[in-house]
């Protein structure tokens, strides 16, 4: 080798020590000259692994995802964990049910009860059939009740009266040892049927009050132009929804004792805490986020359908709620009269009664509204010792705290 020729560098020569890389809205550090530790530094430990249960509500929160557009994470949360809780049915003191419910078609219901079908506990899947066949359908061992096209059994006044059985059916299979009697075989013996069964229950429009006030609520919207989601097909989708259900059965049906013995803790009360309390349960057995995401989705969603409930069809409610403001407005005197009260009404454009007939909220009108409160007007002596028609604060007060009471503000900490 020709001695004019330069030498490579060793590459065992000693390392580079390379100028420190500006990180934005901190100082630039100055460069040292020492060559960077052999030793990694020191991290946070790593996140434990999820676990299955965990795991597995995650895959079917995906796979949902994949295929639907729902109105918000909420729903997706309550779906997940609703189809879940179809898997620990004969655990469980309440059989929620499920209703998709849209404003018209296309919505994307059915395509949500096609997933659901295919990940549930024993689908039972209905459309139009009667109750008789679907109550001796149901035993010891409940199927998973999925009717499409719920409209057509509830849709009208005419159509609903038809279908009152079936109604009575749904409404007694929310909750355990509800059974239906009936008259059967040759000696017409009367025989017990088990009614508790989940469903779910997918149309157009609200259904019927009694299976809304017993429901998670999935309120369907049509997607927006920009919102994809992959094309259901049976043959080819199936199979990994199968296995998800299987992976399901294999981390719960073990459970099954530990379920039975859950009271989880509920952030509502009543029949809304019967309703929800078995996806809660699913939620706290899967542990991670998901104790977390159940609670949340379960107050707002039942929050939404409470004031939808009053935006829709509780006028006495709303009269209730009116009517407070007005005692507020005057300075929460002990009596207002009954044409003062109707004055303020009337003259308010944000609510109902302006419209409520050609001349506003009559005074029959609104006696008939207060009936069902047990709230009627009387004559009253005002001042002046003037006598005229009124009504007493204290006449509302069991009422307001029944069916409106006003939200208690959450305590607040010092700094």
């Amino acid at each position: 080798m020709d001695e004019a020729t330069p030498k490579t560098p060793s590459l065992s020569a000693a390392p580079v020590a390379w100028p420190t890389v500006a990180i934005p809205g901190q100082p630039a550090e100055p460069a040292s000259s020492t060559p960077p530790s052999a030793e990694p530094p020191a991290d946070e430990p790593d996140p434990a692994p999820a676990s299955e249960g965990e795991q597995v509500l995650a895959d079917l929160r995906a796979q949902i995802r994949r295929y639907v557009v729902l109105p918000n994470e909420e729903a997706f949360t309550a779906v997940t964990l609703w189809v879940a809780a179809t898997h620990l049915q004969t655990a469980w003191q309440h059989a929620p049910r499920l209703a998709v419910v849209g404003p018209a078609k296309r919505c994307g219901k059915s395509r949500l009860l096609d997933v659901i079908t295919e990940t549930v506990h024993a689908p039972l899947i209905t459309v139009n059939a009667s109750a008789a066949a679907v109550f001796r359908s149901i035993t010891e061992a409940p199927p998973t009740l999925l009717v499409d096209e719920a409209d057509t059994l509830f849709g009208s006044a005419k159509v609903a009266e038809k279908n009152e059985e079936m109604r009575g059916l749904l409404n007694a299979g929310h909750q355990r040892n509800r059974p239906t009697l009936r008259v059967s075989g040759p000696n017409h013996e009367v025989a017990k049927f088990p009614t508790f069964a989940m469903a779910a229950l997918a149309g157009i429009g609200d259904l019927p009050d009694t299976i809304m006030d017993r429901s998670v609520v999935i309120r369907m919207r049509r997607r927006r132009p920009g919102e994809k989601v992959a094309e259901f097909r049976t043959v080819r989708d199936t199979p990994t929804l199968h296995a998800l259900r299987d992976r399901l059965v294999a981390w719960l049906v073990p459970l099954h004792a530990d379920a039975m013995e859950l009271t989880p803790t509920m952030p509502v009360e009543d029949r809304a805490a019967d309703t929800w309390e078995p996806l809660v349960a699913i939620a706290d057995l899967g542990g991670g986020q998901w104790p977390d995401l159940a609670r949340a989705a379960c107050l707002a969603m039942t929050r939404h359908e409470a004031q939808q409930d009053q935006d829709s069809s509780g006028l006495g409610i709303r009269l209730l709620v009116d009517i407070r403001r007005a005692f507020v407005a005057e300075g929460n005197p002990p009596v207002i009269r009954t044409s003062r009260l109707l004055d303020i009404l009337n003259k308010d454009d944000e609510t109902p009664w302006p419209e409520y007939t050609a001349n506003g909220l009559t005074p029959r009108g609104l006696q008939l509204l207060l009936r069902d409160y047990g709230i009627s007007s009387a004559n009253r002596r005002f001042h002046g010792d003037v006598q005229a028609k009124g009504f007493a604060r204290l006449q509302f007060s069991d009422s307001w705290a029944r069916y409106c009471p006003e939200s208690t503000p959450e305590p607040t900490t010092g700094a």
